[in-house]
């Protein structure tokens, strides 16, 4: 799938909610589910700066459809936070380098996450985007 389908599968998915509590449940869940970095990434230089919770976040190569892509790994320390990073990740992982510089990720605001989250939530979220954008950036030139 391309970013763009995921994103729009992702509006779907948060399309079917009443409310803004049930969307926060939602990625409370999402948080819930996200798988523990290896032990070894836990580390100074894997912390996002600028996010309220402590959040780890790395990414290695992997190959999707013979194309050279990009696997996030992160957690945090806060449900809510992994549950926003695993959001993220399943747009992001799995695709290509210069398609996730171009990407737009237009779904946070399609889902009000900026209505859903405090100031600082909202700029630890861009923190995080950056930062995986920073490593497609980075993996794109070697």
């Amino acid at each position: 799938m391309t970013i763009n389908q995921i994103q729009d599968e992702i509006i779907e998915e948060f399309a079917l909610f009443d409310n803004k509590n049930d969307q926060y449940g939602y990625i409370i869940e999402l948080g819930k589910k996200l798988e523990n970095l290896p032990k070894e990434e836990y580390k100074d230089e894997n912390l996002i700066k600028g996010c309220q919770s402590k959040v780890w976040l790395t990414a290695e190569k992997s190959e999707q459809e013979g194309e050279l892509s990009l696997k996030y790994l992160a957690d945090s320390d806060s449900t809510l936070v992994k549950g926003l990073v695993s959001l993220l990740m399943r747009v992001l992982s799995n695709q290509p380098a210069k398609e996730i510089l171009s990407s737009e990720l237009y779904f946070i605001d399609k889902i009000g996450l900026g209505q859903l989250l405090s100031m600082n939530r909202s700029n630890g979220l861009a923190s995080m985007v950056k930062q995986m954008k920073i490593y497609a950036l980075a993996y794109q030139a070697v």
